[in-house]
């Protein structure tokens, strides 16, 4: 099975980025690429839609975590929406989701976003 992703911008400097199909040994570089071109351009945050995704190998983990360091060393974050249960799964076997910020839709991530850009422009404090 292939994979494609799809990125689109939905803040400055926040991506939605949402692969269909499977991650795994032989597809994890079109993941890899497109999040490392994304990087180039330092974003804030990386907001990874999963709903497409049916499979999720060691190889994609990588991917992903490297994504993740890159983004946290620059002050960025990387966070995650529509998880199917078998990638939520994996993702608490390996016991990264306690640490990565999870969304179950797209409404849920804009509040974050507005809260998140109102914060930094003053609008509301970070006790709100």
């Amino acid at each position: 099975m292939s994979l494609t992703v799809r990125t689109n911008q939905k803040a400055l400097g926040a991506f939605v980025v949402a692969p269909s199909g499977q991650i795994n040994g032989q597809t994890y570089d079109v993941l890899e690429d497109e999040l490392d071109q994304l990087l180039a351009q330092n974003p804030n945050l990386i907001a990874l839609d999963l709903a497409e995704v049916d499979y999720l190998s060691s190889a994609g983990i990588r991917v992903i975590l490297k994504t993740q360091k890159a983004l946290k060393a620059r002050d960025g974050k990387l966070v995650f929406m529509h998880l199917q249960p078998q990638i939520r799964k994996v993702f608490e076997i390996i016991e990264a989701l306690p640490t990565m910020r999870v969304f179950k839709n797209f409404e849920e991530m804009d509040d974050y976003l507005d809260r998140i850009q109102k914060r930094i422009t003053g609008e509301i404090k970070d006790d709100d």
